[in-house]
């Protein structure tokens, strides 16, 4: 009988530990809700109702069973988190028409051809492609506002590859 309160004290304290672990991560990350799922057993943590956390979509979580046992078992997500969705942009990529190393302006001392920010025409250069020692310009295709650069200059792309965002005016 003594061995058999041993075993439930024993489970018990496995099991408060883990709740406690649980409702750590709830509130170190902002979560409203944590739900576990272990051999059958769900166990769902929600922050209370005096904590002001962050609005966050629950995410179910399940112990790996091959590495480590129950209690010492780290959680990971089996759902992807939702991000918040960002604005609908309708900047267009000016691409790049062929494969070489990109550079934003003509020599390292002189001034980027366009920077983010800056209003582009149609045919101004908005960039350099250096391919088998050829230096070719790349032409805006379209007027704008440039929005975002995404290639360092002196980057190896590939032919496709956004060079920068315009939106176009």
């Amino acid at each position: 009988m003594s061995q058999q309160i041993e075993v439930e004290q024993s489970e018990t304290e496995a099991i408060t530990a883990s709740v406690r672990m649980l409702a750590q991560l709830v509130a170190v990350h902002g979560l409203s809700e944590l739900t576990v799922e272990e051999n059958g057993v769900t166990l769902t943590v929600k922050a209370s109702v005096g904590i002001s956390a962050p609005a966050a979509p629950s995410v179910a979580v399940q112990a790996h069973p091959h590495l480590l046992t129950p209690i010492q078992s780290p959680a990971y997500s089996e759902t992807a988190v939702l991000a918040t969705p960002k604005a609908k942009s309708t900047a267009v990529a000016l691409e790049s028409p062929m494969v070489g190393v990109f550079y934003q302006s003509t020599s390292p001392e002189d001034p980027p051809f366009v920077s983010v920010g800056d209003f582009v025409k149609v045919g101004q250069p908005i960039g350099l492609i250096e391919a088998m020692k050829v230096y070719s310009e790349v032409p805006s295709e379209v007027s704008g506002r440039v929005t975002e650069m995404p290639v360092e200059s002196g980057k190896l792309v590939q032919q496709g590859q956004p060079l920068i965002f315009v939106e176009p005016s």
